[in-house]
């Protein structure tokens, strides 16, 4: 998936520091050292996400956000008012939360509503999941990448990463 992210070259990576998606981070991160990755760098909000990146195509660039879908209560409005509505190509990636070995007992009430939310807003949703194998990982974040770019509109692909063997799942 993190491979997706750099074949898509983009300007630049910004991520909401979360553990559930550290792996990642760290790997985009690993990615920029290695002079893979042009730019990755936090930010403290999803909607400030919203606003950098969204930025990009303005310069004729591209930009990638990693985050969680629970930020999605906090981006919404500079995700629809803003990129949405003027035609900024960009990916969101994120995982999801309040599902299969969810710790957390009330976050379910944002997460779970995010695909229709987003889809009643015309932002496009691609899921992906333990069934799927990685290279559909993979394959659909480059694709949705490509979507966002052909389309010009912001695209997100949300990531389920239940781990039935992860000894911290509550599940």
């Amino acid at each position: 998936m993190l491979r997706a992210i750099i074949g898509l070259a983009p300007d630049g990576v910004a991520y909401v520091p979360s553990a559930s998606i550290a792996p990642i981070i760290d790997g985009a991160l690993e990615a920029q050292a290695n002079g893979d990755l042009a730019l990755v760098y936090p930010v403290s909000r999803e909607e400030e996400a919203m606003g950098l990146v969204g930025a990009y195509p303005f310069a004729g660039k591209f930009g990638v956000i990693i985050m969680q879908d629970n930020g999605f209560g906090n981006a919404l409005t500079a995700l629809t008012t803003f990129a949405a509505a003027y035609h900024l190509p960009l990916l969101i990636v994120a995982n999801t939360r309040g599902g299969l070995g969810e710790y957390n007992s009330m976050i379910h009430s944002i997460s779970e509503p995010v695909p229709e939310l987003l889809r009643s807003a015309n932002i496009p949703v691609f899921r992906v999941d333990r069934r799927n194998p990685p290279e559909d990982w993979g394959a659909t974040v480059k694709e949705a990448g490509n979507h966002a770019k052909m389309t010009f509109r912001p695209v997100t692909v949300l990531m389920e990463f239940y781990d039935h063997k992860d000894g911290k799942a509550k599940a």
